[in-house]
């Protein structure tokens, strides 16, 4: 009987190209990770490898990678001397002149490394080396995704509640891309319940980059989260026809928000109110019942605060004496809206405040008023007082900086 001849495979020095190449390309379609960086880690993966287990090769390891020969190679660089000291990085004339006739010393050559010459460890690390690298791509992708999409509204899905203190996580969508993001207690509008496999709009206020992946912080309590419920229900927010200039919110209870448009024939509050008040009250069930004030921005101080004290009636504002950082005013309201201007436990002065940047002092009308003369003399007063302590604590610091030099 005819013996059967086996033909044995060939080793060639060359990786399977073809198959590199396909992996690269699939990792692409999968991944979504651009051939361009991946072939940039599996490069890297590579040399780490080989120098993993050849001490002193440095900076003389070569890959060349051809995509439409298919081929992969790694070389290594090596000096021509007459005595060699560095085996890794210098070959003898006699050795060079094997393979490449013409050499002569002071000429660099390059050998070619055969795969098989990689170490088991040294190939871990390559494969490590290359995971990591498809980590960290997916990773810069998720943030590149998220960072876009800072100070605006996504809609995640509750994953999970704990339930020893209530934070809640959420699975977030950006475009092809998704992260889990989490809800602390201090982010959530008391009084509010939530379920797994609830949906919920959250606001996002910072996409910061972190060793384990991005990281994206959410609330249910900032300001934004309101101003970016306006911009979807109201047309008019959203094209620009209508300003949101200011927003003061205390979550869960109430928000205060100023309104302007540079179109006369617009009404800023009717729109941000809508037809029977379908706009806001869509946004008002959103929040959970939370009261939201809807007032006119103006440029004039005192008629902008006399707006952000409503529901109560005004009947004066004057601008108090103060830091150009600290704006103060007084204002004076009937007797009988000294309650409602101040509001429940004070919340009504205090959303006025954060909403115009006044500090607010209101008084009743039959209470007697200071004259602003003397206010400002009180004012100067503090101001010099304040600063001849700043001078006093210096000049002590100085003293004691002197003592401690003499010691």
């Amino acid at each position: 009987m005819a013996k059967r001849v086996v033909k044995k495979k060939v080793n060639t020095n060359e990786m399977d190209g073809k198959e590199f190449f396909e992996a690269i390309h699939q990792i692409e379609q999968e991944k979504g990770i651009k051939p361009g960086y991946m072939m940039e880690k599996v490069t890297q993966a590579l040399l780490s490898a080989y120098r993993r287990d050849h001490e002193g090769v440095g900076d003389n390891l070569v890959i060349e990678a051809n995509e439409e020969a298919g081929t992969v190679r790694l070389f290594l660089k090596k000096e021509i001397v007459e005595a060699v000291d560095n085996p890794a990085m210098e070959i003898s004339l006699d050795e060079a002149r094997r393979s490449l006739p013409q050499a002569e010393l002071g000429d660099t050559v390059r050998m070619e490394i055969k795969t098989r010459s990689f170490g088991r460890i040294a190939a871990q690390t390559a494969r490590q080396v290359i995971i990591q690298g498809i980590r960290e791509a997916e990773q810069g992708m998720i943030y590149d995704e998220f960072s876009t999409k800072e100070h605006e509204l996504l809609t995640g899905v509750i994953t999970r509640i704990d339930p020893r203190n209530g934070s809640v996580s959420l699975r977030l969508h950006a475009g092809d891309q998704f992260t889990d993001a989490y809800l602390g207690s201090s982010e959530q509008v008391k009084g509010e319940r939530y379920v797994e496999g609830q949906r919920l709009k959250v606001y996002v206020v910072e996409v910061r980059k972190a060793t384990k992946g991005p990281q994206v912080l959410i609330s249910r309590t900032h300001p934004g989260l309101v101003k970016r419920l306006f911009e979807l229900e109201v047309p008019e927010v959203y094209d620009g026809t209508v300003e949101i200039r200011s927003v003061a919110r205390e979550a869960g209870s109430r928000t205060k928000l100023a309104v302007w448009s540079d179109q006369p024939n617009v009404d800023p509050i009717g729109a941000c109110v809508g037809p029977r008040g379908q706009r806001v009250n869509t946004i008002v069930e959103e929040l959970k019942g939370e009261k939201i004030d809807i007032i006119k921005w103006s440029e004039d101080p005192a008629e902008y605060i006399a707006a952000a004290l409503s529901p109560a009636d005004v009947v004066s504002v004057e601008e108090l004496p103060s830091r150009p950082d600290a704006k103060s005013c007084r204002v004076v309201v009937p007797d009988d809206q000294l309650s409602l201007a101040i509001g429940k436990e004070g919340q009504n002065a205090r959303l006025a405040a954060k909403l115009t940047g006044y500090k607010i002092d209101i008084k009743p009308e039959s209470a007697p008023l200071e004259p602003i003369e003397d206010l400002i003399a009180q004012a100067e007063a503090e101001a010099a007082e304040e600063a001849l302590s700043e001078y006093e604590a210096e000049v002590e610091e100085n003293e004691d900086v002197l003592e401690s030099v003499k010691e």
